[in-house]
C-alpha cells in the first residue's frame, strides 16, 4: 500500500481553539496514539465482529478496555454498532467507510513500521553508543 499524497508541505498552527483546523490532526493522532485502536481497526478491517470476537483477537485487552475502544472509535464515526435482539443482546461492530478509509492508513503505517523496524533499531542503538 502506498501513500498517495507524498508532496505535502505541513504548516502546522497551535491548536488553540477546538475549531481550529489543525486540531482534527491532533484528534486523529491522538486516537492513533492509544493502544488498542489500532489494533482494533485492523481487526476490524478484516470484517464484522461480535464483540467477544474482536475482545478474543485482541490478547490482553480488558473488558472495559474493548468497551472504551470501540465507544471511542463509534463516537468518531469510524465503527457502526448493530444490537440485534437477541437474548443476550448480540452486538456487532463494522468500520464505516470513514473507517474503512482510516483502516487504510492504519494498515500502511503498520507495514511501514515492519518494514523500517530494523533500521530504526539500528539507528537507535548508534544513537545511544554515542
Amino acid at each position: 500500500m502506498s501513500v498517495a499524497n507524498t508532496d505535502v508541505t505541513l504548516d502546522l498552527e497551535p491548536c488553540g481553539q477546538p475549531d481550529h483546523e489543525d486540531c482534527g490532526l491532533r484528534d486523529v493522532l491522538d486516537r492513533l496514539g492509544e493502544r488498542w485502536t489500532v489494533m482494533a481497526i485492523a481487526e476490524l478491517a478484516r470484517g464484522p465482529r461480535r464483540f467477544r470476537q474482536l475482545e478474543r483477537a485482541l490478547p490482553g485487552i480488558s473488558q472495559r478496555m474493548m468497551t472504551l475502544t470501540v465507544r471511542r472509535l463509534e463516537r468518531d464515526g469510524m465503527v457502526s454498532r448493530l444490537v440485534e435482539p437477541t437474548v443476550p443482546p448480540s452486538v456487532t461492530y463494522e468500520l464505516t467507510p470513514l473507517g474503512r478509509e482510516f483502516a487504510e492508513m492504519v494498515i500502511s503505517l503498520v507495514d511501514w513500521s515492519r518494514r523500517h523496524k530494523s533500521q530504526i533499531a539500528l539507528a537507535r542503538a548508534d544513537f545511544d553508543a554515542g
